[in-house]
């Protein structure tokens, strides 16, 4: 395996939506307008502890879930084959709520989808991570127990604007593979 030895700074980088909005919509039943269609995506945080009991305070939106495991809910749309993948739903819905993660973040922040997250004291990243959303994403950081035992009413306010203006490049996955290119050309 060649060193390399430069470290460059790319955009950033994640998977891009394969199916249309229309296709997932109707696939899938979900009729609840963009602004009221919320992702929630939290891989190993314990979906147990989601207070899914809150979901009841919002009976006009629906919910993205990837977790078999979650109750039959009106408003909850278990996604159950596993073709499908979160950032394949962000373009339908208004905010992902998701622990602090790389690629949900960034896949996120791609498609200028606002984040809702609760800070991971456990995650060595998340401190990172929730600087470059507060900087580049609209977003809500919410304490453990706004999200635990809160009502959920943040989903009703704004989320904050980023605090730099200028954008953050999204391209990370075409300048690694340019670069790839690039070095196995020159091989």
């Amino acid at each position: 395996m060649p060193a390399f030895n430069n470290i460059t700074d790319v955009g950033l980088t994640g998977g891009s939506p394969r199916y249309s909005s229309d296709d997932l919509r109707s696939l899938w039943g979900i009729t609840a307008p963009v602004e009221k269609t919320i992702l929630l995506t939290f891989g190993g945080l314990g979906l147990q502890q989601i207070p899914y009991d809150n979901l009841a305070r919002f009976p006009d939106w629906q919910f993205i879930i990837f977790d078999q495991s979650a109750p039959d809910l009106p408003n909850l749309v278990k996604i159950n084959d596993h073709k499908y993948r979160p950032v394949d739903f962000m373009p339908i819905c208004g905010r992902v709520v998701s622990k602090p993660g790389y690629s949900t973040f960034s896949e996120a922040t791609i498609l200028g989808l606002p984040i809702v997250t609760i800070p991971r004291e456990d995650f060595a990243e998340a401190t990172f991570i929730l600087e470059g959303i507060t900087n580049y994403n609209q977003h809500q950081i919410i304490t453990p127990s706004e999200f635990f035992q809160g009502t959920w009413d943040f989903l009703h306010e704004l989320p904050q604007i980023p605090k730099i203006s200028q954008p953050i490049a999204k391209d990370g996955n075409e300048a690694i593979a340019n670069a790839v290119l690039n070095y196995l050309q020159t091989k």
